[in-house]
């Protein structure tokens, strides 16, 4: 679009207002956003009234309980986000030469593999890429994954996932699950056990993904919990029974009161874990990079297979 097309209007509302009126969007509310932007209620509701007058159209339907965009706004709104992430891309792609990953790498890790990962990771980073800062968020999968294509994160460390047009994936390693039983349990003590050798419904099941290893579906197969690795070994110790757990966790769990673990016996049951990273990345190369470091440090841990190294890009 030529210059001349867009209004005086238009053209007087800069990036700033137009993440303001993102802010009321997300929050629901020009007090909350307000907080948020670190600008008065007052200021944040003329800049707001400001864009509206510039486009020529209401955003919000105001006066309720909760700020809701009206039907014309929703559009205009994700216009708004579009061109948002654009000027962040424009801002990426000016500094994607200068420091690796423009200076951070954003990354998002599931909260079963940070806390074991991340320790052989912290100090080999800085020497790969130097100058740049590895910002760490954890979370679900799933929810990772989703910040990613919105664009809140530079890559993910996840399972594999259903393809997303824009994303590409490689993969990294496949980590092994190891049998985690508490220290008065009968096969308590064995370097290695077999499931069949145990009873699915004394299992406590790690929601994430450990089902999926024991093979089995519906209550009567163990208890299904969404906590931490921790917290899944005080469960175990409370309750008895037993556990499927990632082997990036042994150390660490090892160490915890009332439990013991063991290797699991017969065909390899675990989960495999792959870097993702958008499309549209500017920096491509660095996070090629990045995924080889994840694979060296892979090779260096016990009982991980680093799996083949080719990118996959989901189809469009």
């Amino acid at each position: 679009m030529q210059h001349s097309m867009i209004s005086m209007g238009l053209a007087a509302v800069s990036l700033r207002d137009l993440a303001l009126v993102q802010a009321v969007h997300r929050h629901g509310s020009f007090n909350s956003a307000a907080r948020a932007m670190h600008i008065s209620p007052s200021g944040l509701s003329h800049q707001v009234q400001k864009v509206e007058q510039a486009l020529g159209a209401p955003l919000f339907e105001r006066g309720g309980r909760k700020i809701v965009p009206t039907s014309g706004g929703q559009r205009l709104l994700q216009q708004i986000d579009a061109v948002l992430a654009a000027a962040e891309h424009l801002q990426q792609v000016a500094r994607a030469g200068a420091v690796a990953f423009g200076g951070e790498l954003r990354l998002g890790v599931p909260a079963s593999l940070g806390p074991y990962l991340l320790p052989h990771l912290i100090a080999p980073f800085p020497q790969h890429f130097p100058g740049a800062r590895l910002g760490i968020s954890e979370g679900k999968p799933r929810g990772l994954l989703r910040r990613l294509s919105e664009g809140e994160l530079d890559a993910v460390l996840a399972p594999p996932a259903a393809a997303v047009s824009g994303i590409t994936s490689r993969p990294l390693f496949f980590e092994p699950w190891e049998l985690m039983l508490r220290a008065d349990h009968p096969l308590a003590g064995r370097d290695s056990i077999a499931l069949d050798q145990l009873d699915p419904a004394e299992a406590t099941l790690m929601a994430e993904s450990h089902a999926d290893g024991l093979h089995c579906e519906g209550s009567e197969h163990g208890h299904v919990q969404d906590v931490s690795l921790e917290s899944l070994a005080a469960l175990v110790s409370l309750r008895g029974g037993y556990a499927l757990v990632p082997a990036l966790a042994h150390e660490r769990l090892a160490s915890m009161p009332n439990v013991a673990l063991a290797r699991l016996k017969g065909p390899a049951s675990g989960r495999e874990i792959a870097l993702y990273w958008r499309d549209a990345s500017p920096w491509h190369d660095d996070l090629q990079a990045f995924a080889e470091l994840l694979r060296k440090l892979a090779r260096q841990r016990p009982g991980l297979r680093v799996m083949g190294a080719k990118a996959k890009a989901a189809p469009a």
